[in-house]
């Protein structure tokens, strides 16, 4: 091999030792550990659901209200946290019921290591009189009257997308975690046009996925 290209490939070599040790020692001093999310509580109200003896084919409507405060903890001994955007939507057997009907409270935040901060997410898809629902297929609406009448639980999953920026001095890293929540909400009759509704304090993990 002519000495040019040895000095070149030498040159090379030293090139990706040394970013090979300064990304060991950014990840060492950054340590930018997965968020944790939890569900502190769920209340749901006025859940009905019309319909629901249709053919196959044909749509329901599913109508409810829910409100559901997920609280997001930043395990980092160093790294703060800047939360750009939140997108949630509520699902029942794997079939979409509703995205969040109003912006997150906070919708974007910024959080500090070590500290948790609670999200309030909110799904307003009932109105006094009836309209205001979700529609879905015959086949979802069925299986949802018969968790409501079995005198259980209603099962639900909470699915939130995330964007945020992990920080720390000059560094940032941009990532999208997907938070997967699932709800069990015991629910009972709340009157004759009301529906059923219920209250959970889970504290229940959810899974965090990068």
């Amino acid at each position: 091999m002519p000495q040019g290209e040895r000095r070149c490939c030498g040159g090379f070599c030293a090139l990706l030792v040394t970013a090979g040790l300064v990304v060991l020692i950014y990840w060492a001093i950054f340590q930018p550990h997965h968020i944790r999310a939890t569900v502190d509580s769920a209340v749901l109200s006025n859940l009905t659901v019309s319909n629901s003896n249709a053919s196959s084919a044909a749509a329901a409507a599913v109508s409810y209200d829910l409100t559901v405060s997920l609280r997001l903890y930043n395990p980092s001994v160093r790294v703060n946290i800047y939360y750009d955007a939140i997108d949630a939507e509520l699902r029942f057997r794997d079939a979409v019921v509703g995205p969040a009907a109003n912006d997150t409270s906070p919708s974007v935040f910024y959080q500090r290591r070590k500290t948790s901060e609670v999200v309030k997410m909110e799904f307003d898809y009932w109105r006094p009189g009836g309209g205001g629902g979700v529609t879905v297929g015959s086949d979802v609406a069925r299986e949802l009257v018969k968790e409501t009448r079995s005198g259980g639980a209603v099962s639900l999953e909470l699915d939130v997308d995330v964007r945020v920026r992990y920080v720390f001095r000059m560094f940032k890293l941009r990532l999208k975690p997907r938070i997967r929540c699932s709800l069990s909400i015991p629910v009972k009759t709340e009157g004759r046009h009301r529906g059923f509704g219920g209250v959970v304090a889970s504290g229940d993990r959810c899974s965090v996925k990068y």
